[in-house]
């Protein structure tokens, strides 16, 4: 392994610089919100951690100054540097506001905020600033399209090499020729969706009698949460706290087309509707959900939890949706999954939270991509078996075109789902050791480790500070689907005994 050249750092500090610069940028955000409403403490905060994001990303830009263009390593190496770089400078203001314990508890938070998980360790969060508030949503919406995905909408015109950025968080994907393009077309998409959204959680804010301008920031914020997949919400009690079956359905839709590939989303945009009933993806994701809620709905059924059957359906179907999108949105109390649903319902949502929604959208987890991938090779080797031996077997799926099932591709998907199972196990195993029972322990860090954000209750400040940092990785190494962070680990192993 050759050792990178100061040509190599140049490059990654160049980059990591301008992401830094938009995570400065982005701090615009909640910072006018504070001025707005008068929260001057909150926006002093704000105003010291855009201006060290500001500084820090133009001094690299300038020390390390290159014009040359980014190969595939500088791509997932600036990524990874990228991330670690946002979630630290991003946690400035939340360690300056006094609602944490420690600065680790502000890195986990800013972390699930860029990774959509939506869990959280910020205490008394119904009394927080609406500064800091809106800040925990620019987070998880930005996080959701991607901070480089971000930055390549608007800071990288130009730059050789930009699909491997794009790539390393997970959008590989090109809806046009360009990439810079590309991006552009995924936060079109995005603003678009927020509008329309917002305006409908608005209205139906107005409707459970909200003062207009507190409807209008729930309704922007529950948006945020749920389209990003990201599960915050403004107030403690989640979703639960509207207790309205209209905001519910109206969550669901949201949170669903958040789950969605952009690519098929602009295939609908560009009247090609059929792909969303055609797509491998959306097939996977009916089928598992289908399954899953009839495990979890025998489950509660057989414990006589709900007795009415209506409130049994709303209460399996939305938490089912929110764990199967990875949003993280609850209409329960989180203790409930303990108390009242038990290890069956509990293990249905754990499946879910592991499976995800589809590749190149908002959504955490293996995909369901690599779920029909593998269940398709799976049937491709059974048909092989029970063929003559000069038949010529052949599988095709559909994920925006017509593909052709090779080996390559299956062991690709199978690797990155070995890799994703490896992470379960080792963040229920630190639950454990850190003294949960297992099916708790199970529950949160697969939560967790998948960018979901639903908790049985483990998840809190008093958790041992050993597990929030196995968490915060396992976040981060999740949202990257590995490659990434891999990468970074190469890199550095080849700085310290390169040749």
């Amino acid at each position: 392994m050759l050792r990178p050249t100061a040509e190599d750092h140049r490059i990654i500090a160049t980059y990591t610089g301008r992401v830094i610069v938009g995570v400065g940028i982005l701090m615009l955000l909640p910072l006018g919100t504070s001025l707005v409403f008068g929260e001057w403490s909150t926006a002093v905060d704000f105003g010291i951690g855009m201006s060290v994001c500001l500084a820090i990303g133009l001094a690299l830009q300038a020390i390390f100054h290159t014009q040359n263009g980014l190969l595939r390593r500088h791509a997932f190496i600036t990524v990874s540097t990228s991330w670690l770089a946002a979630t630290v400078l991003g946690s400035i203001p939340y360690a300056l506001s006094g609602h944490y314990a420690s600065l680790l508890d502000c890195v986990f938070d800013v972390m699930s905020g860029f990774t959509t998980t939506g869990l959280y360790l910020l205490q008394d969060l119904d009394h927080v600033a609406n500064g800091l508030n809106m800040w925990r949503f620019v987070l998880t919406f930005a996080g959701g399209q991607g901070i480089v995905v971000l930055a390549l909408a608007f800071l990288f015109k130009g730059t050789p090499g930009t699909f491997s950025l794009s790539a390393g968080e997970g959008k590989e994907e090109r809806l046009l020729p360009n990439i810079i393009g590309t991006a552009r077309i995924i936060w079109l998409i995005s603003l678009v969706w927020l509008i329309v959204g917002s305006t409908i959680l608005t209205l139906l804010g107005l409707g459970l009698g909200q003062e207009p301008v507190r409807a209008v920031l729930h309704g922007l914020w529950v948006f945020m949460g749920a389209f990003s997949t990201g599960g915050f919400a403004p107030q403690s009690y989640n979703t639960i706290w509207y207790h309205s079956l209209a905001f519910e359905i109206a969550c669901i839709v949201i949170f669903f087309a958040g789950s969605l590939n952009f690519a098929v989303h602009w295939a609908v945009w560009t009247k090609d509707r059929k792909e969303i009933i055609r797509n491998i993806e959306t097939r996977s994701f009916a089928a598992t959900l289908l399954v899953l809620t009839a495990v979890a709905t025998f489950g509660l059924a057989k414990a006589g939890v709900y007795p009415d059957t209506m409130i049994l359906f709303r209460k399996v179907f939305y938490q089912l949706m929110s764990a199967h999108t990875t949003t993280g949105f609850g209409t329960i109390y989180s203790r409930t999954f303990v108390t009242q649903w038990g290890p069956i319902a509990m293990l249905a949502l754990i499946a879910a939270m592991v499976i995800g929604a589809s590749s190149g959208s908002t959504a955490g987890g293996i995909k369901g991509l690599r779920v029909g991938i593998i269940t398709r090779s799976f049937v491709q080797d059974i048909r092989k078996m029970v063929s003559p031996e000069s038949a010529v077997i052949r599988t095709k799926y559909h994920h925006i075109k017509d593909v052709v099932l090779t080996d390559e591709i299956a062991r690709g998907a199978l690797n990155l789902t070995v890799a994703f199972l490896t992470m379960h196990a080792v963040v229920a195993l630190v639950g454990v050791l850190s003294g949960y029972p297992l099916i708790e322990a199970m529950f949160d860090g697969v939560s967790a480790a998948s960018n979901t954000g639903l908790s049985c209750g483990v998840i809190s400040p008093a958790m041992p500070w050993g597990m929030k940092l196995v968490l915060t990785i396992a976040m981060w190494l999740g949202r990257m689907e590995f490659l990434a962070v891999f990468a970074l680990a190469g890199w550095i192993w080849a700085v310290i005994r390169g040749r």
